[in-house]
């Protein structure tokens, strides 16, 4: 039986791999697993919930909200620290948003739980806007040193797959689209509140994406997009 493990955070990147294994009938078990760990924007844990409904076969939300405590130098992690907008970052090598670690931490919890259950692959919806914005542990380097400790394993090996690593936003929403996605029930903006904020990094690519594929988002922002400027039409 072909079983792989999708850490599900409630965005657009792991959200479009979700859909799209479960589309194309990849797997005969998809687990899923969440992880609270004290984010700013931990409503992203409620959007994860409705996604994986009648498509994981098990869904795992795990409680590691002690980061929000050893790792504080962090926007996301710290609220005493304002989360960085697309203009604050030019020319930053690891923007303030980067949580030190943070997909190590979770990869290794991941491929463990891939072991117990004996899944083959885990799959990281790292992104090419990750590489560009700083966060090493987005990269293909970070995967192949993840894989190369993987490798070590005597008898139940994992695999972490990022099959988005050369995929512009334009091109994973698209992905996530054909396959079903609903987009008014993912999350990404890292402030948290109840609209997006429509500034932040992860906002910022968001509504690129959603114009780079003339589509207006459907989810609410704190400002004005200009979605009739860019051609874009409801989905």
């Amino acid at each position: 039986m072909k079983r792989c493990i999708i850490p599900v955070s409630g965005g657009i990147d792991s959200s479009s791999i979700l859909y799209h294994a479960h589309k194309n009938h990849d797997w005969d078990e998809i687990h899923t697993v969440t992880f609270n760990y004290g984010q700013r924007h931990n409503k992203e844990i409620e959007y994860a919930n409705r996604l994986v409904e009648n498509i994981s076969t098990s869904h795992k939300i795990l409680d590691m909200s002690f980061i929000k405590d050893i790792l504080t130098s962090s926007s996301i992690t710290n609220e005493n620290i304002d989360v960085a907008k697309t203009s604050d970052i030019l020319g930053d090598p690891q923007t303030v948003n980067y949580v030190p670690n943070r997909n190590m931490i979770m990869l290794s919890i991941c491929t463990g739980y891939a072991e117990s259950v004996k899944a083959s692959h885990v799959y990281h919806g790292a992104a090419q806007v990750d590489s560009e914005a700083g966060y090493w542990d987005g990269t293909q380097e970070f995967v192949a040193c993840m894989n190369m400790i993987n490798d070590l394993n005597r008898r139940d090996r994992v695999t972490i797959e990022v099959p988005l690593i050369r995929m512009s936003k334009q091109q994973i929403i698209k992905m996530g689209f054909d396959a079903g996605l609903d987009y008014k029930k993912t999350w990404t903006c890292y402030e948290g509140r109840d609209k997006a904020c429509g500034k932040c990094t992860a906002c910022s690519s968001r509504i690129k994406g959603f114009i780079d594929n003339n589509m207006i988002d459907p989810i609410e922002y704190e400002i004005d997009i200009p979605w009739d400027k860019y051609n874009c039409e409801p989905i």
